[in-house]
């Protein structure tokens, strides 16, 4: 007896529509009428030289398209920033730090094993903040690496760079100029480097981050933005 065809005139349930997963680890997803698009922020951020290729990293030149075709595309509510960054080039982090700081649309960042260095402008862009309780976030100094001519004037530059980056932490989370700048220049924290490493609960103390939470938490956080309006 032929059993091919038995069910094919029969009502198959409804199959879930496959999301939209790109090559850099970002995804697309929709539940209840939401659509969100979540970005990995991962890695060594690339900037205007490639990173090893035994580094994972993410490219900045992949980054901001996909900001910009969230803001622009009415069919997506919200971003969630999901970073695990060991930092890397300045300007790159700086330059997608401040393109979801000038998003409309709702946006909630998660820092997971680490948001380090230029991570933790990334993580204060977004409208609202979530750290895991075992995540760290390292604050240090601008550094370069390599030879420098023109000492005086890099050391000025450099100290001008900082102020940016500390301005923008400023404007874009509860902390103040002056613990940031404490925390970078502390001495007595790193044994190898000057700076601060601070875990989940010491991020939101010092205004940093907002909330100490999980997936969980953030994706609630972000419907309840979108929900609102």
């Amino acid at each position: 007896m032929d059993y091919t065809n038995e069910f094919e005139n029969e009502e198959q349930p409804c199959e879930p529509q496959p999301e939209t997963l790109f090559p850099n680890g970002s995804i697309t997803t929709v539940g209840n009428g939401i659509c969100i698009h979540s970005m990995v922020i991962g890695g060594q951020i690339e900037g205007h030289f490639s990173a090893s290729p035994q580094c994972k990293s993410t490219k900045y030149e992949q980054c901001i398209p996909s900001i910009v075709a969230v803001e622009e595309n009415d069919d997506i509510h919200g971003l969630l920033l999901l970073i695990n960054t060991i930092g890397g080039d300045i300007e790159a982090g700086l330059a997608i730090a401040e393109l979801i700081a000038g998003m409309k649309k709702p946006t909630v960042s998660l820092v997971l094993g680490g948001g380090h260095s230029i991570g933790v402008p990334l993580a204060v862009s977004a409208k609202k903040s979530f750290i895991v309780p075992s995540a760290t976030m390292t604050l240090h100094p601008v550094r370069l690496n390599g030879l420098v001519i023109g000492v005086p004037q890099t050391f000025v530059s450099l100290a001008k760079m900082q102020e940016r980056i500390i301005n923008f932490i400023v404007r874009n989370s509860k902390a103040d100029g002056e613990t940031v700048r404490q925390l970078m220049t502390a001495t007595a924290d790193m044994t190898t480097d000057i700076g601060t490493v601070i875990d989940g609960e010491e991020a939101v103390k010092y205004g940093i981050i907002d909330s100490v939470g999980g997936l969980g938490d953030a994706v609630s956080e972000l419907k309840g933005m979108i929900k609102k309006g």
